[in-house]
């Protein structure tokens, strides 16, 4: 457009000028208006093209999200419960609603731009973008599912179709790449590679995926493959400013392992397409991540006959508590030792409602206590949202306050308030204990510790999203409207580190709960205090 104005303005000076007035008088010149004009039509034509072509693109935008949309309005929640979805989300709101923004801006669009101005406060950032990445890739090494598994939607319990083009996992990769992270950055480059060789179309070209995938391989320690990967760069584009000197110093440090090993290159060749066992996942700071990832995914349960045939069902009517004798509470045991029980119909659906709508407003990012400095503060390891709410807030949780006390027999006045924590994609809390080890903990002065966990499930689970215990090996998953409870302590007030326990990563679904910590102030006669140290 830019040069259309400036053609034009140039014809209309030399129109205007006074050297010019008397073109007419010349056919000789008038002819090079001819061709002027001729440059004027062909540049209101690029300049038409131009416009359609951004319409066009604007239009399918347009068009994409409005089905898209249609979809996700429809049912909100059912729709984020796919992390897929969770994650194209952050990065449409964060990256490609910019790039639109960009084109738009080629030509202002007063209305567009203030709605942009207006909604973008309210946008993930860069953060949120990279956040959900890694919740994918997370959610891949828990459950053990490719990259393919994730670009093309295949997870178990979905209802909305996701799919991550080329251009999704070079994203991917990359984001996986700028951390140091060449484990998953050779997973999505792979993954980007594969569909863009099966011919899908992208803006990434090949050269970048190659470039990013063959330094990745190597920093995986496998040479000939990284060798392989970067002669494929050198043949589509020679003149890479780095694939050369790369491939040489690639091949010599190959030839020295080769040397040094008394071994021929032919012997290391590995045409074997690149799976997601090829390479040894990176060992990290926490020592039970196999085992509490396998009980995650329903492997490695320790729950044995022998064990089995010492869980039962029982009506539980609190010690024939008044409020529980014409309904007793129905009582399922999960475990044996430590002692983990199941109830059933804890909550109704309207007080599930009613506890999530009071919630919304006030969740925050759930925090950790630092064990150095005893400050609260967010944590990678820990990745949900949380409110807190007051038997003032409502009469149900009044009501849920009470309920508790009466099925547990223990008095909930020195208790926390109700936590209500809500799990986004790939949220998870991993292996933990509820009572606190720290001396410097204020409210173990005043409350004492946290002696016994009531745990309501406020939603099903598609996928994931199990309660897990490393120590002994127990799996327990959601159900809508059920509550779990175990003690943290002993009776002698020892903590019972076989309690260590983890909030396994929501695959496929949301997942919502509500807590309740019972400490040990005003249980004295309520549970007694035994006479050894692990009673």
């Amino acid at each position: 457009m830019a040069a259309f104005l400036a053609l034009t303005l140039l014809t209309l000076s030399i129109f205007s000028s006074p050297t010019q007035a008397e073109i007419f008088t010349s056919i000789g010149q008038m002819t090079d208006l001819i061709f002027t004009e001729r440059e004027l039509v062909k540049s209101l034509k690029e300049y038409i093209e131009a416009e359609e072509l951004k319409l066009e693109a604007v239009k399918s935008w347009a068009n994409k999200l409005d089905m898209l949309t249609h979809a996700s309005t429809s049912d909100p929640e059912g729709f984020l419960a796919h992390p897929v979805n969770a994650y194209k989300l952050m990065k449409r709101l964060n990256t490609e609603w910019s790039e639109l923004e960009s084109l738009v801006l080629q030509d202002p669009s007063d209305g567009f731009i203030s709605n942009m101005s207006v909604h973008r406060q309210y946008f993930p950032d860069e953060e949120d973008e990279k956040g959900a990445a890694k919740a994918l890739m997370r959610l891949q090494d828990t459950y053990k599912l490719d990259s393919e598994s994730f670009s093309k939607g295949k997870l178990p319990g979905v209802r909305y179709n996701a799919l991550l083009t080329v251009d999704d996992c070079f994203d991917m990769g990359k984001l996986a790449y700028n951390e140091n992270d060449y484990y998953h950055a050779v997973l999505w480059m792979q993954q980007a590679l594969r569909q863009m060789d099966s011919g899908e179309d992208a803006k990434t070209p090949k050269a970048d995926i190659l470039d990013y995938l063959s330094y990745s391989v190597y920093q995986m320690g496998d040479l000939p493959r990284a060798i392989e990967l970067t002669r494929r760069l050198v043949a589509i584009d020679p003149s890479h400013q780095r694939a050369g000197g790369n491939l040489r110093y690639f091949e010599r440090m190959l030839s020295k392992e080769l040397r040094d090993m008394g071994r021929s290159q032919q012997e290391l060749t590995d045409e074997r397409p690149i799976q997601l066992d090829t390479y040894e996942r990176p060992k990290d700071y926490l020592p039970e991540r196999e085992v509490y990832e396998a009980l995650c995914r329903g492997e490695g349960v320790k729950l044995t006959v022998k064990r089995r045939s010492r869980l039962f069902c029982r009506y539980q009517d609190g010690n024939r508590n008044p409020r529980l004798l014409l309904k007793p509470m129905k009582e399922e045991d999960e475990w044996d030792s430590p002692h983990i029980v199941r109830f059933l119909e804890a909550l109704s659906d309207e007080e599930i409602e009613k506890i999530k709508e009071l919630a919304k407003p006030k969740l925050a990012r759930a925090t950790v206590r630092d064990p150095k400095t005893g400050i609260l503060t967010v944590a990678n390891y820990r990745v949900s949202k949380s409110a807190w709410l007051e038997g003032e807030d409502d009469p149900v949780i009044a009501r849920v306050n009470q309920r508790i006390e009466d099925i547990t027999g223990l008095t909930v006045d020195t208790a926390e308030l109700l936590q209500v924590a809500n799990y986004g994609v790939g949220g998870q809390y991993e292996p933990h204990y509820d009572f606190s080890r720290r001396p410097f903990d204020s409210n173990l002065k005043v409350d004492g510790n946290r002696l016994a966990t009531y745990l309501n499930y406020m939603s099903d689970v598609e996928a994931g999203g199990a309660t897990v215990f490393p120590d002994f090996g127990a799996a327990i998953w959601p159900r809508k409207g059920t509550a779990v409870f175990w003690y943290n302590l002993f009776k002698s007030g020892e903590g019972d580190y076989r309690t260590r326990h983890a909030a396994c990563p929501v695959l496929v679904g949301s997942k919502w709960v509500s807590n309740k910590w019972i400490h040990e102030r005003g249980q004295e006669f309520r549970r007694p205090c035994g006479l050894t140290e692990v009673d």
